[in-house]
């Protein structure tokens, strides 16, 4: 995961297919680590949840909601285009660096392959997609749930 989100800002946003595969990598990197440190250690995730001032727990929770939403969504449903806004640089010329392209602000999905629990489940995360990564940048929310996963992990080495 730490690889993985570090490649974010050496990729050339030039090269949009590897800049979309790399942050696709990233989604699944860091989701599985945080599904990973929820389910085996739940006392040291929810020890680093607690030590967050409630807002910026808030924004942690949500950000891993709407990277969940994207993880089951990208690929399957939805190319790693249609989540990622690039951004042009400053003097127009090129792509900026993709740690700046923004989240898209997408329309809401139907859900109809999903049993009645399930479209609300994933409605719950598209819900979180939409407040709490749409309009920011992919470098916030990476940078944001790395963080707070290299702090959790560090509680379970204690």
């Amino acid at each position: 995961m730490r690889d993985t989100t570090w490649r974010l800002g050496k990729v050339s946003a030039s090269d949009r297919p590897q800049a979309l595969a790399v942050i696709g990598e990233a989604v699944w990197w860091v989701t599985i680590v945080d599904a990973t440190l929820v389910r085996y250690y739940p006392d040291a995730y929810e020890a680093a949840l607690g030590k967050l001032p409630s807002a910026e727990r808030r924004l942690t929770e949500g950000t891993f909601t709407g990277l969940r939403f994207v993880r089951n969504m990208m690929g399957y449903h939805a190319d790693h285009g249609d989540f990622v806004e690039p951004l042009r640089d400053i003097d127009g010329g090129q792509d900026a660096p993709i740690t700046v392209w923004t989240w898209k602000t997408l329309p809401k999905p139907a859900f109809d392959w999903l049993p009645p629990r399930g479209r609300t489940w994933e409605m719950s995360r598209y819900q979180a997609y939409q407040d709490w990564l749409a309009g920011h940048t992919i470098g916030e929310a990476f940078g944001r749930s790395a963080a707070f996963l290299l702090a959790a992990a560090e509680v379970t080495d204690r």
